[in-house]
């Protein structure tokens, strides 16, 4: 294993925690905009329809994914500055 690799996991396991935590403040500011309420619904919410759950847990997915790609590859390419190689 290289040794760029082995340096990486702990950074990347700090860069997803926060990736995790900016990915639900984007969500969070996100559905205000669109769906004009302080919180998404919850699957099991009684008086939501369900087009309303798809879509909020559909965007979620979407900006989560989006924010953990951005993140990790923002990581690699700052071990590549520093290490000169890329982190597998």
């Amino acid at each position: 294993m290289k040794a760029s690799t082995v340096a990486y996991k702990p950074v990347g396991m700090v860069l997803g925690a926060l990736g995790g935590a900016l990915a639900g403040i984007a969500f969070k500011h996100l559905w205000m905009r669109l769906g004009h309420e302080d919180d998404a619904p919850n699957a099991t919410d009684e008086d939501r329809r369900w087009r309303e759950i798809l879509i909020a847990a559909a965007l979620q997915g979407a900006v989560f994914a989006a924010v953990k790609a951005a993140v990790d590859r923002g990581g690699a390419v700052a071990v590549r500055r520093l290490t000169g190689t890329w982190p597998d």
